[in-house]
């Protein structure tokens, strides 16, 4: 019987998870479909009224907002930039950075500049592979190395959007969980920039640029320590990626090797750069990392005002409101940068109109994935309540089913576990955010039957959830298809499966250290 249980509680990530990898169907079908089947679990074996289960789908719908909406606006933003020309532009400069070291080229083009794009809300695995492909490394390497490189902290994508939603989830201040997540980014992010290194190269470039790997990780890790000591967590991605740049350019300046090299671009790079100035093409995200930066310090008055006056909460499940904070969240930011930012970029009506048809082509799947991986995971954390929102019973919810059965089979070993559930949980749902919905809960009750560190364990399992980016179908098919290669994604994911598995052992160990 405890068996079946088992099996029910986990029968919508094991369904979409067969959808995935067996009928490679798309995310937001598969997570329909398994959110069909965990209100079926809820309802008919658990014991859970229809109705709370399906208001539970909508307060996870609402906590959505944050990850869904800045998917869409981020969407918008770089499909416009794309259609003036301001995307070209950056790409032509990036194309002429580092081109005498191709250790530092690689750090500095998808740990600097592709953790900045994730916090700004771009998308490196579009932009990043055809500047890969043009500067002369493999379809392989264009492929996986945007991927897994921008996942060094992937944690603080979109203005850290998965570290406030973690806070959400565990009810803490922002700036105590930042702590968790910062404390592995030094040894993780290093693990991955020396990842980078061996696919590009193996064990040859592995050698040779093992000084700039160890530089760039270690930068962007301590810079996440610092920037939550600062108490500016939602603003960590840019100044890592910036940091990350910076020390590449300064160790080619010691070694006295040449910075820039014009020479790398093309005949449509050239046109790029005189019909707009680098400026212009940047205002987008110089707006956006004003914005950010103004409500986001603790010392600015807007951040007093946005995140704590203006809270705007909805309760949907009685006792646990949703705090919108729409004027603080990011996605509003990245319409108001988008906006603010079309008298500099010049747009013509074509451009609009095509900007807006593509982006109403784009935005709405990857948006309803997001939603409905939340809504899951409000079904399955308030499943077994009654009417009165109360669990009488715990052996009828599904995170306590779960819960129980890997605090029997593991024991004090569940902190090696939890990481390599994040790492699933990203897999299956894409997001790293939308793993930490999925299993957030399920953490924090198995850690509290093993007398562990709960928030530390959950965190943990967010990292694995971010690693799954290099191993994501849908991210991986996405890098291909800017290259014009689909298909070779099937073979990039046997080398970064190995890879992440690896970089998520480094994170277990550490956490099975750190947890009692």
């Amino acid at each position: 019987m405890q068996l079946v249980s088992v099996l029910l509680a986990l029968s919508p990530v094991l369904v979409i998870l067969l959808l995935l990898t067996l009928r490679r169907t798309a995310a937001d079908v598969a997570g329909g479909i398994g959110w069909v089947v965990a209100l079926a679990a809820a309802c008919l074996y658990f014991g859970t009224p229809p109705g709370v289960a399906l208001r539970a789908s909508l307060g996870g719908l609402v906590a959505s907002l944050p990850i869904a909406l800045v998917v869409a606006t981020s969407i918008l933003q770089v499909t416009v930039m794309q259609e003036t020309g301001a995307l070209a532009r950056i790409i032509a400069l990036i194309k002429t950075v580092a081109p005498g070291d191709r250790a530092v080229q690689i750090m500095i083009i998808n740990i600097g500049f592709g953790t900045l794009l994730t916090a700004l809300g771009a998308v490196p695995v579009s932009v990043l592979p055809p500047i890969m492909l043009a500067l002369g490394y493999s379809s392989f390497a264009a492929i996986a190395l945007p991927a897994i490189g921008y996942d060094a902290l992937c944690t603080y994508a979109l203005l850290g959007i998965p570290a406030v939603v973690f806070a959400n989830f565990v009810g803490r201040p922002v700036a105590e969980v930042g702590g968790l997540f910062a404390r592995y980014m030094p040894v993780i992010s290093t693990c991955i920039a020396l990842g980078m290194l061996w696919i590009a190269g193996r064990w040859a470039l592995l050698w040779r640029g093992l000084g700039p790997a160890l530089l760039a990780g270690l930068t962007a890790g301590l810079t996440a320590m610092a920037m939550n000591a600062l108490g500016m967590i939602t603003l960590t991605g840019v100044a890592a990626g910036v940091a990350v740049m910076l020390v590449m350019l300064g160790y080619l300046k010691v070694r006295g090797r040449p910075l820039r090299d014009v020479s790398a671009t093309g005949e449509a790079d050239r046109a790029a750069m005189r019909r707009m100035s680098l400026a212009a093409a940047l205002s987008p995200w110089i707006l956006l990392t004003l914005f950010a930066l103004l409500v986001n310090a603790p010392f600015s008055p807007l951040f007093a005002l946005t995140f704590q006056r203006w809270a705007m909460p909805v309760e949907i499940v009685p006792g646990a409101p949703e705090k919108l904070r729409v004027l603080w969240q990011a996605y509003f930011w990245i319409l108001v940068s988008t906006a603010l930012a079309l008298p500099i970029l010049k747009p013509t009506r074509a451009q609009l109109r095509a900007s807006v048809s593509k982006w109403w082509k784009r935005a709405p799947r990857p948006v309803l994935a997001a939603a409905v991986f939340f809504a899951i995971a409000f079904v399955i954390n308030h499943s077994g309540k009654g009417t009165d929102w109360q669990l009488a019973d715990p052996t009828r919810n599904m995170v306590h089913v779960v819960a129980d059965a890997a605090a029997r089979t593991f024991g004090r070993l569940y902190p090696l576990v939890a990481p390599y559930l994040g790492l699933l949980g990203g897999f299956i749902s894409g997001s790293e955010t939308s793993s930490i919905a999925m299993l957030t809960a399920l953490h924090l009750t198995t850690a509290q039957k093993i007398g562990a560190a709960g928030l530390l364990i959950a965190a943990a399992s967010g990292i694995g959830g971010g690693l799954a980016s290099v191993i994501s179908p849908a991210k991986l098919q996405n890098a291909a298809a800017s290259i014009d290669r689909i298909g070779e994604e099937s073979v990039v994911i046997r080398t970064a499966f190995v890879i992440s598995l690896l970089i998520t052992g480094v994170c277990a160990v550490m956490t099975l250290v750190w947890a009692f």
